[in-house]
């Protein structure tokens, strides 16, 4: 999945705010597949990736080497506790990471250490009420909810996209801009990856165990959602949508 994502088609509400000579920090960068059009954006600027896992970082770098975009550096660290000076950046981005991280106003704050007065802060979060799979057999939306509380039981925040206005605002962000959008899995090669990573992650076994655990769902129930989903992809009209909140706020 992390494959499929581009600056193009997950970064669309900040592309238009770049420009060639800014410097842009993407935090959470995962493997950079994002990263590379928003380097790409501001080249000859600066662009700087950084992500707690080494593997992802290694990575990004063998993906910047291989476009040939010599304005990107990725680093291995923690967003809360950033290796940059203060009133450093034009632009910071993340995609999918305040829905994971437990304390998002620490975090917000470190970002705003580090952009420069007037900097932009972009994010586009998980929206988790809105996102779907049809034809749904009516069981279905009981996977969502224990998606979304497996989340939010590993202090994560399932529904923190449509609440980034309020959010940002909160964090002492001014000239908020927000808006929403799916991820759309309708292709045979879309469908296939949307089950393989269901399959993969939501299906494996310390996934199960975890919910479990924590009371959000019963053995038997995995069991009748993985028979549901192994109908759905065979489904000629099977089809799945991933909601999407976006936000892009201005340091006063």
């Amino acid at each position: 999945m992390l494959r499929h994502r581009s600056a193009g088609t997950h970064a669309a509400h900040l592309l238009p705010y770049l420009k060639p000579g800014l410097r842009v920090l993407d935090f959470g960068c995962g493997p950079g597949t994002i990263s590379m059009g928003l380097a790409q954006a501001v080249d000859p600027g600066e662009f700087h990736g950084i992500d707690m896992e080494a593997s992802q970082i290694e990575m990004a770098r063998n993906a910047a080497a291989a476009g040939g975009h010599d304005n990107a550096v990725f680093h291995t660290g923690d967003v809360t506790d950033l290796p940059f000076a203060d009133d450093s950046f034009d632009v910071a981005h993340c995609h999918a990471v305040l829905t994971h991280v437990p304390d998002t106003q620490a975090t917000l704050a470190e970002v705003k250490r580090v952009l420069k007065p007037g900097g932009l802060i972009s994010s586009r979060e998980l929206i988790g009420a809105v996102s779907f799979v049809h034809p749904d057999p009516g069981d279905r939306g009981e996977m969502w909810e224990t998606f979304a509380n497996l989340l939010a039981a590993n202090g994560g925040h399932p529904q923190i996209g449509k609440e980034l206005k309020r959010v940002f605002l909160d964090a002492g962000f001014s000239d908020i801009q927000a808006s929403a959008s799916f991820d759309s899995y309708g292709t045979t090669d879309d469908i296939d990856m949307f089950y393989g990573v269901a399959t993969g992650w939501f299906f494996a076994p310390n996934t199960v165990e975890a919910a479990v655990k924590h009371g959000l769902a019963r053995h038997e129930q995995f069991e009748d959602w993985r028979r549901m989903l192994d109908r759905w992809k065979e489904d000629a009209g099977a089809f799945a949508a991933i909601g999407w909140g976006e936000a892009i706020g201005r340091k006063s």
